[in-house]
């Protein structure tokens, strides 16, 4: 259900621990790494609501919103520039360019980047959706 094998998720916690540990305070043990990303994880993978969430991991519906959001954060800020990455905009449009594609910076399947269309040779401009 968290659409990753237990070693990719461990690694995932290890990477992103030092954004999402909290320190334990009198009034309550802090939830680990783990359980926060397992919460978000699920809730991200799952269409279920929030109250379902909570009743799967025993935490409270605001603390799974605040999780969610933490968790997200945490991965813009740590993972986003070492992950995802264009690479030489260049080299990728030539080799799309060599399979007979001109003008290709990239292929994504089901996602739909909305690109405007030239003023001039309109008719040039295939938009399916």
């Amino acid at each position: 259900n968290f659409r990753m094998c237990k070693g990719t998720f461990l690694e995932l916690c290890e990477l992103l621990s030092p954004a999402l540990k909290r320190q334990d305070t009198r009034m309550r043990a802090a939830l680990t790494v783990q359980k926060r990303m397992a919460i978000a994880l699920w809730k991200l993978a799952t269409p279920d609501s929030y109250r379902s969430v909570t009743n799967q991991f025993g935490v409270g519906k605001s603390t799974v919103g605040v999780d969610v959001m933490q968790v997200a954060n945490a991965i813009v800020e740590l993972l986003l520039s070492k992950v995802v990455t264009l690479g030489n905009v260049q080299v990728i449009i030539d080799g799309f360019a060599e399979m007979g594609f001109p003008n290709c910076g990239g292929a994504i399947d089901g996602t739909h980047i909305p690109v405007l269309g030239p003023d001039h040779q309109g008719s040039q401009y295939i938009h399916r959706k």
